[in-house]
């Protein structure tokens, strides 16, 4: 997998079909990152993970979070305060659900990452990205 992500990463910019992702993806890992669906919380992988390293998009290997920003707000998803770099994330309006809310993507693939709210720490400007764990790869810091 991360010979995969590796040689994903060195691309400028990311496209692949949709029987290459359902080969590749898990079936969680497709509905989130293709049709915008949320795994169930507190029951994915990365909630509760404290192991230093990053987080990358499971679809295109594009750097997204570290674990430094990584915080329990107690939602039963990865929360984080801040992503590695602003520019590998971009933000959409989503009024689904009957509620206002800001979608997260990968920029450079446009997977779903999970949403944005302003209920995070104050002392790091109030931000909480709410991420679905089926949309992040992670890679332990080697010590």
């Amino acid at each position: 997998m991360r010979a995969i992500l590796h040689k994903l990463m060195q691309q400028p910019f990311a496209t692949f079909s949709k029987q290459e992702l359902k080969k590749r993806l898990s079936d969680i890992q497709y509905r989130v990152t293709q049709e915008a669906d949320t795994e169930p919380p507190f029951k994915n992988e990365y909630y509760k993970s404290k192991d230093p390293g990053e987080y990358f998009c499971i679809v295109c290997g594009d750097q997204l979070f570290g674990s430094q920003h990584k915080y329990n707000s107690g939602c039963g998803w990865p929360a984080f305060w801040g992503s590695y770099d602003s520019k590998n994330i971009k933000e959409i309006s989503d009024f689904s659900h009957g509620m206002t809310r800001i979608e997260v993507r990968c920029q450079k693939c446009n997977a779903h990452l999970g949403h944005k709210f302003d209920d995070g720490p104050a002392e790091h400007g109030g931000i909480r990205y709410c991420i679905n764990s089926a949309s992040l790869q992670f890679k332990k810091e080697n010590k």
